[in-house]
């Protein structure tokens, strides 16, 4: 998979014909609303087999071509490199595919082992219907290795709309988790709407991992939280209407995401984990945790102080740590999942939780904030979609973060207001991407499905295998 950046005069045909794949092929991987009207900096996926690499900071042809497993000479020509010794930060490079040659008595297992592929793979990106209808001397273009990861993915849509987004999106998830049941001071639970969701996972092969939470939008859950970790009583009751909601729903896990949990609370949190884990395991179920984007175990705030790290990370089979959300809807523009201050959280995490426990989370959705920002103020939230017809709309430059790895623009409206809108496209999505195959993390979570972003899920199966566990 090629990520193409529009310059000024391109047209879809001209792309299409540079890459040698069909302008049809373009418009769907991007579901592309209008492919006559393209954005000046506006990044596409475009589906071929080989991919696109951007040269960081000291890395050499050597390494790159290992990370690929392809050879120099390959690369060299592919891109008519000079000189070999030379490549600059910040160049693309095209990385061509590893192509095989059909031997005498081969079949696509054997080539899909030597690989590190899968039969599936071959056959996809051959175009081949007849897995047994292959010969000696077919050339077979190979799919690229790819680490199998975990996926999980939240919901707070119901009814019919959530089990429509499970199906949309179900083979591209591992996990996928309600949200979510709020407990209550006696040790119950506000139930949710969750049923179909659940069946439309079920058939999807994704495992429903069941949400519990103290706050919601009008109550930070401080007090709900202590009283429910001050008393053993409680906590027993909320784990037996855990364990007997997950029986009746069909649940295989627990996600536990208590927020704004007071510091003093911080060692009854741990213990309430530890007995979550004690309730659970013997039943079969899996508990995993929420964190909050920490940089170190001292950092303060109500978000931070109690969620220790260390802790959850011994306790728990998974956490997921939520790194998004420095662009907030109340705060100033900037960018949602910006990976310099991901790159902090995760440096800080894998110094304390095995890293086959951690998920990185980023956000599905874009945010437009009116300029100049006011106190109080809240941005409008929509989908990367929106995003790009919006900048099609006002005639907008799309421009590039190189820190954050975010696209944004600006753009002025019909009342003379400038607005700020940070959303994610393929290159954003992409060095996310890296940043969990260079951390060898577990995996990746979403907050929240319901926003379309065709080309995150393209990406998403161009560079991993997701695990199905059912």
């Amino acid at each position: 998979m090629i990520i193409h950046v529009i310059q000024r005069g391109e047209t879809l045909w001209q792309i299409a014909n540079r890459y040698r794949v069909n302008v049809s092929q373009i418009v769907d991987a991007n579901e592309l609303s209008d492919p006559n009207r393209l954005l000046v900096g506006q990044s596409l996926v475009v589906p071929t087999a080989g991919r696109s690499h951007n040269v960081r900071m000291g890395e050499s042809l050597w390494q790159i071509a290992q990370r690929y497993r392809v050879t120099i000479g390959a690369i060299v020509q592919a891109n008519q490199i000079s000189d070999p010794s030379r490549i600059n930060p910040g160049t693309v490079l095209f990385i061509p595919a590893h192509v095989h040659t059909v031997q005498q008595g081969e079949n696509l297992w054997q080539i899909a082992q030597r690989y590190n592929t899968t039969v599936q793979e071959i056959m996809s990106l051959n175009q081949i219907q007849n897995p047994n209808l292959i010969y000696s001397g077919t050339i077979l273009t190979i799919p690229f290795e790819k680490p199998i990861i975990d996926v999980n993915a939240y919901t707070i849509n119901f009814g019919e709309e959530g089990a429509r987004e499970v199906r949309k999106v179900g083979n591209h998830l591992t996990y996928v988790s309600p949200f979510g049941y709020i407990m209550q001071e006696n040790g119950g639970l506000t139930g949710i709407n969750d049923e179909a969701t659940i069946q439309a996972a079920l058939a999807e092969n994704v495992i429903p991992m069941m949400c519990i939470t103290n706050f919601t939008y009008q109550d930070p859950g401080s007090e709900l939280a202590h009283k429910i970790l001050s008393s053993s009583e409680l906590q027993d009751q909320l784990l037996t209407n855990v364990i007997n909601t997950m029986r009746e729903k069909g649940y295989q896990g627990l996600n536990v995401d208590f927020e704004n949990v007071y510091q003093d609370d911080r060692e009854l949190y741990n213990q309430f984990l530890q007995r979550a884990v004690d309730r659970l395991h013997p039943e079969g179920y899996f508990v995993s945790t929420a964190l909050a984007p920490k940089v170190s175990g001292e950092q303060q705030g109500l978000l931070y102080e109690a969620h220790d790290y260390a802790a959850h990370g011994r306790i728990v089979d998974f956490v997921i740590l939520m790194t998004y959300e420095w662009g907030y809807r109340l705060g100033p523009p900037q960018a949602i999942s910006p990976l310099n201050q991901i790159r902090r959280v995760i440096d800080y995490a894998v110094s304390v939780i095995p890293r086959n426990k951690i998920f990185m989370e980023f956000q599905l959705y874009a945010r437009d904030w009116t300029l100049p920002h006011v106190q109080g103020s809240e941005a409008e939230t929509f989908d990367m979609q929106e995003a790009i017809r919006r900048a099609l709309q006002y005639g907008a430059v799309i421009q590039y973060d190189q820190t954050a790895q975010s696209p944004f623009y600006r753009y002025v409206d019909e009342q003379g207001r400038t607005h700020e809108v940070w959303f994610e496209d393929a290159r954003s999505a992409q060095a996310k991407f890296d940043l969990v195959k260079d951390y060898g993390l577990r995996g990746i979570s979403y907050w929240v499905l319901g926003y379309p972003f065709p080309q995150n899920w393209v990406l998403l199966e161009d560079n991993f295998r997701v695990r199905k566990l059912g």
